[in-house]
């Protein structure tokens, strides 16, 4: 199952996916964001603790469904003694999601670029109905 992949999350959040209540997680990252621009509400994505850089065949990480995606610029301007301006510029994505299973990387890693979406290739995710 091919999918978009959100790189360098905390362990922490993960294992709070994990729990199964749906959170909101912001990313600042040019790369996750770059990829949360190619996702909707209902998609499936893949989420991992290791670096973008690191990715690689057999990396674990978590299945996860995208329930909102927000990606937002946050303007500000400094002055210090009334002489020195100094204006910066946030972009940052706010993506809720809901933890659906564990995986693995399979095959087909794309490289990391900062202009285009990570897209991996994970064990297809299988759910279990009792009956």
């Amino acid at each position: 199952m091919k999918c978009i992949a959100l790189t360098g999350i905390f362990p922490q959040v993960i294992d709070e996916l994990k729990k199964g209540i749906p959170r909101t997680v912001e990313l600042t990252s040019a790369h996750n964001i770059i990829s949360l621009t190619q996702v909707e509400p209902g998609s499936q994505i893949f989420l991992t603790m290791v670096d973008c850089e690191d990715v690689a065949v057999g990396d674990t990480g978590i299945i996860v469904e995208v329930i909102s995606v927000a990606i937002t610029m946050k303007h500000t301007v400094e002055s210090g003694r009334g002489y020195h301006l100094m204006e910066r510029e946030k972009l940052s994505a706010r993506v809720k999601v809901r933890y659906l299973s564990n995986t693995t990387i399979r095959t087909n890693v794309t490289r990391c670029s900062i202009t285009e979406p990570r897209i991996v290739d994970v064990v297809r995710p299988v759910t279990f109905h009792a009956g």
